[in-house]
């Protein structure tokens, strides 16, 4: 392979833009990953173009089923699910292996068959003589007609040797790398089964990839890659080159390496554990690292118009929990009551009145950050008599206190009509009367009605409970005193 370079706009020239997520199933949908998805699918919609999924599920040792499921469960909920059924890399090993050998005959690698041992002995040379091992096998050029017949061996690239290649990232600009970097990689194990660094060369060509969209953790394994693709770009009918977008990963607070003490979680148990909504989701994901001028709440609708890689940063980007929740806190606002309701509903103990708690959500929803928060908060509009009373509200309902609560119950009692408007006037009335600030009633009428000392607008949580369990609760309370 002579040195060369890949410039991001004229390598998809003519073709329809395909961008794929290719996880491994080894586990949880993780932040970065589920970031790296959303990427994919963005571009793919703001272009008009395709967005596939692969489950790169060579490694069957630690590919599971559950991890799969799991995958899939995150991406349907962040509504990234790809656009025709996903593509099993294992289930491609025969086509994989079917590449290696297309090069194996036209030239572009070997058999090699140093054994583990012999490579072993070498590396350590290497390492006692204070310099970087790279392979030099005496089979890279050899007759094959020298090939030993009967023994083991592995199938490697001829990776060029001399020159450079410039890959032109639409995220981290020009990268160069030197030839002499290259290894002869392997492509094909000595039991026949492909390797990871083939498997994804030929399966991104097969689905009509365009556009690499990944971490830069992968920077290093493009020019790999682009040994193969090059490689073939004869022995195939030619190979296109993609284009490659590296976007950095995503840090913890502190700078250091996202994991699970930045509160780092998989995206099911941002849902299930947190009760996020999956639009906080899309729009938090969005934001990390990617910006579109100060704009923070960004739908999806204008995510699919405004994304391009352009403003895609270079550094990496924070993952900052408390900003995930307050952004999950507007969603909560917005959102469709009915649909909060629902959620809310699997979150709660017993028996729910869903149409009660539909009703709950426009003044429930106001201070929340989460669906826990909201399931927590609704809990007295469900509760059973006699009514648990928390400490902090118990210490609230003092002799005095639930003497006003025998008032308060003879006064609201008198009521012909229950609404919160009318509710006001006559407590507030009440309050003037006593020579008291209308909290001094709000308190302990709090504690008697929810067990809490917080809850929404003490109004409303009257009309929610509605005349009679309002009256029994208060009731009980007073007759404590």
């Amino acid at each position: 392979m002579a040195s060369g370079s890949v410039t991001g706009g004229a390598a998809a020239t003519g073709r329809d833009v395909v961008t794929r997520f290719a996880p491994s199933p080894t586990g949880f949908l993780h932040i970065g990953g589920a970031r790296t998805a959303l990427f994919n699918w963005l571009y793919a919609r703001h272009h008009g173009g395709k967005y596939l999924l692969r489950i790169e599920d060579t490694d069957r040792a630690r590919s599971t089923e559950p991890a799969i499921a799991a995958i899939f469960d995150g991406l349907e909920w962040l509504g990234l699910m790809g656009d025709e059924p996903a593509t099993f890399q294992f289930a491609r090993s025969d086509r994989h292996a079917e590449v290696a050998h297309k090069l194996l005959d036209s030239g572009h690698a070997y058999r090699c068959y140093l054994t583990s041992e012999e490579l072993q002995t070498r590396r350590e040379a290497a390492q006692a003589e204070r310099r970087t091992f790279r392979l030099d096998s005496e089979w890279r050029e050899a007759d094959p007609a020298t090939w030993p017949e009967g023994q083991p061996y592995v199938v490697r690239i001829k990776a060029p040797r001399e020159g450079e290649t410039t890959i032109q990232d639409e995220v981290q600009g020009e990268v160069t790398v030197n030839h002499a970097e290259l290894d002869d990689f392997v492509l094909l194990r000595s039991d026949g089964t492909p390797t990871y660094m083939l498997a994804v060369v030929v399966d991104d060509h097969d689905m009509g990839v365009t556009h690499v969209i990944r971490g830069d953790d992968h920077l290093n394994n493009a020019f790999r890659q682009l040994v193969i693709i090059r490689a073939m770009h004869g022995v195939e009918g030619g190979w296109p080159d993609p284009v490659y977008a590296h976007v950095p990963l995503i840090h913890g607070h502190d700078g250091a390496k996202l994991s699970k003490r930045h509160g780092a979680l998989g995206v099911d148990a941002y849902r299930d554990e947190l009760g996020l909504l999956p639009e906080a989701m899309f729009n938090y994901l969005l934001r990390l690292g990617w910006g579109h001028g100060d704009d923070e709440i960004i739908s999806r609708e204008q995510a699919t118009q405004w994304f391009d890689i352009a403003h895609v940063g270079k550094s990496p980007s924070r993952f900052d929990l408390a900003k995930l929740l307050n952004l999950n806190g507007h969603y909560l606002r917005e959102a469709d009551d009915a649909r909060l309701a629902v959620l809310v509903a699997v979150r709660m103990a017993g028996s729910v009145d869903l149409d009660l708690l539909t009703r709950a959500m426009p003044v429930m929803k106001v201070r929340a950050k989460d669906l826990d928060e909201l399931a927590a908060g609704a809990a007295f509009l469900f509760a059973q008599r006699p009514l648990t009373i928390e400490p902090k509200a118990e210490a609230l309902l003092t002799d005095d206190a639930r003497a006003l609560l025998s008032q308060i119950h003879a006064r609201i009692g008198a009521e012909t009509g229950w609404t919160s408007d009318g509710l006001e006037v006559s407590l507030k009335s009440m309050a003037e009367e006593l020579g008291l600030g209308l909290g001094k009633l709000a308190q302990p009428l709090r504690a008697a009605l929810t067990g809490q000392t917080t809850s929404p607008g003490i109004f409303d949580v009257l009309v929610l409970l509605g005349r009679d369990e309002s009256l029994a609760r208060i009731a009980a309370q007073a007759r404590s005193a």
